[in-house]
């Protein structure tokens, strides 16, 4: 890298030092985005990932509320999986084929532990940790099994939380809730009535029998681990109506929206006086505008549907790996970690790592390359006449290494963006925190992947202990044999020029050879 971007690299990272994850404000920043619209992207996508926050500023630049100082509303739930999920979701298939649809089937199976509230935008990753600390301080006293009864009445049914369970489920509502308002300064409202899963609501009376019969195939003694939940919601159309575009629509008028197939629409039923019959006015979620569609394009969808989830606690998952290391202590002697000596405020990544103790394989993607920024005709705009590299755009990287074909070749094996290098070193600044230790490196030939995999080494400090095994076998070869041309990868020796410490000694795998080979011979007209 550069001087400058070096500099730049450790001013961001410097934030970071006694944090447990990088920080993915700082890219979208280092793109040109606004602190408050970043932070906003962030929170409507459920702060995954920097480029899904990006795509989702660029999808909504002609927003006119992106400026708009407007929380989204936060929900946690304890949520079901494994094969009572799947029951449930069974029971929801059928009760609506049969019994039409009730307000129960606007949301997933579902226990409610808090009444949606607000958090400022800067705020939520405060959520996040308040979600941490309350799952692990309830750990070791939530129920193996979460008892569910039955209970039907005349508009109602659903399954119950009895006994003691329930007390521990409220008790720890009510721990994030404090934790909330501590940590994140939210007012969180925390479930302190009967705890209940609802399987229909609001159904027509004759429906009831039906829906019994229905529910008594669910046992709850199924198979289930328990998951709290945290989603998000765009607290301005709760109200609303919610549709999903079918079909694709390109605008005739300029008043009119773009549909994409999945897209949702959130309509106002009172703000239809405008609307022509057959069309609607309604707000894209995807884009944030304004404007009319036709009805017909969409059909209705569920509020759940435009929900967002962020984070998630496993209770179940967690108990079970420290009742398996615990089980594993007790038969080790001399030194060991005993069953004793084991905190018991663990948490579930921490159990995790303590538990995955033999060998493991660790699958990275390469970090953002050129072409997927600047276009297919990337080349074109950073050479010279003459056939010369220079840097038109902070994005592209400061240099390119040597090829003995020159800079041609870099069009069909594209070098990392500097962006892209920033996200592998942030990919491996992650690692080194997280104590996991690397013994091997394998990477495709494919320039950006060997470039990813040395800024990883770097932070991990092993660039010099660790050779890069460039393996044939794991190129993404299919995309070529499609085409008319074979990309021209860089050698050991042109990569090693480039100072990648890759080994010359591995010998990549024959099947790998072979599929060299056919790409060769699909790309001469031999296949």
């Amino acid at each position: 890298m550069a001087a400058g971007e070096t500099q730049l690299y450790a001013k961001v990272s410097n934030k970071h030092k006694g944090r447990s994850t990088p920080s993915l404000l700082d890219p979208l920043l280092g793109m040109g985005f606004p602190a408050h619209t970043a932070l906003k992207a962030l929170a409507a996508t459920g702060r995954k990932t920097a480029e899904e926050a990006s795509d989702w500023l660029r999808c909504h630049r002609n927003d006119p509320s992106l400026d708009d100082p407007i929380p989204q509303e936060y929900a946690l739930f304890l949520c079901p999986t494994g094969p009572l999920l799947e029951k449930l979701e069974e029971f929801w298939r059928d009760s609506k084929r049969q019994c039409a649809k009730n307000r129960a089937h606007e949301v997933f199976p579902h226990i409610t532990l808090c009444d949606f509230f607000t958090c400022e935008d800067h705020k939520v990753e405060c959520l996040y940790e308040a979600l941490k600390k309350a799952g692990d301080r309830i750990l070791g006293s939530f129920p193996p099994t979460v008892p569910l009864v039955l209970y039907s009445s005349i508009s109602y049914l659903g399954f119950f939380v009895s006994d003691s369970p329930a007390d521990v489920i409220r008790e720890f509502a009510m721990m994030f809730a404090t934790e909330a308002s501590v940590l994140a300064d939210c007012t969180v409202k925390p479930c302190t009535k009967q705890l209940h899963l609802t399987l229909a609501h609001k159904f027509y009376p004759h429906h009831q029998r039906t829906l019994e019969q229905l529910a008594r195939a669910i046992h709850p003694s199924h198979s289930c681990q328990w998951t709290a939940a945290l989603y998000s919601r765009d607290m301005r159309f709760v109200h609303y109506q919610t549709l999903r575009a079918l079909f694709q629509y390109k605008p005739q008028n300029v008043d009119e929206l773009t549909l994409s197939p999945g897209d949702y629409i959130f309509v106002d039923p009172t703000q239809q006086e405008e609307a022509s019959k057959g069309w609607v006015i309604g707000i894209s979620q995807r884009t944030g505008c304004r404007g009319f569609l036709p009805e017909n394009y969409t059909e209705q969808a569920s509020e759940s549907d435009t929900w967002v989830k962020h984070r998630t606690y496993t209770f179940s998952l967690a108990m079970d790996l420290i009742s398996r290391k615990d089980g594993e202590a007790s038969g080790r002697r001399n030194g060991e970690l005993h069953a004793s000596q084991m905190p018991r405020g663990i948490s579930s990544i921490q159990a995790l790592q303590a538990t995955i103790a033999r060998r493991s394989v660790l699958v990275v993607r390469h970090g953002e390359r050129v072409d997927q920024i600047f276009g297919k005709s990337w080349l074109q705009q950073c050479s010279t006449p003459d056939g010369k590299y220079y840097r038109p755009d902070l994005n592209f990287p400061y240099s390119l290494p040597r090829r003995s074909n020159g800079i041609k070749d870099f069009e069909n094996d594209p070098p990392l963006s500097s962006c892209g290098i920033f996200q592998s070193r942030m990919a491996g600044e992650a690692l080194l925190d997280s104590g996991i230790r690397v013994t091997s490196v394998f990477t495709s030939p494919a320039l950006r992947c060997v470039q990813t995999a040395k800024h990883i080494l770097e932070e991990l400090k092993l660039e010099k202990k660790i050779k890069i095994r460039v393996e044939p076998g794991i190129f993404e070869w299919t995309k070529w044999e499609s085409g008319k041309t074979t990309p021209t990868l860089m050698t050991l020796d042109e990569l090693k020029e480039a100072d990648f410490n890759v080994s010359t000694d591995y010998r990549f795998l024959l099947w790998a050879c072979a599929s060299v080979k056919k790409i060769k011979r699909k790309a001469n007209g031999n296949w």
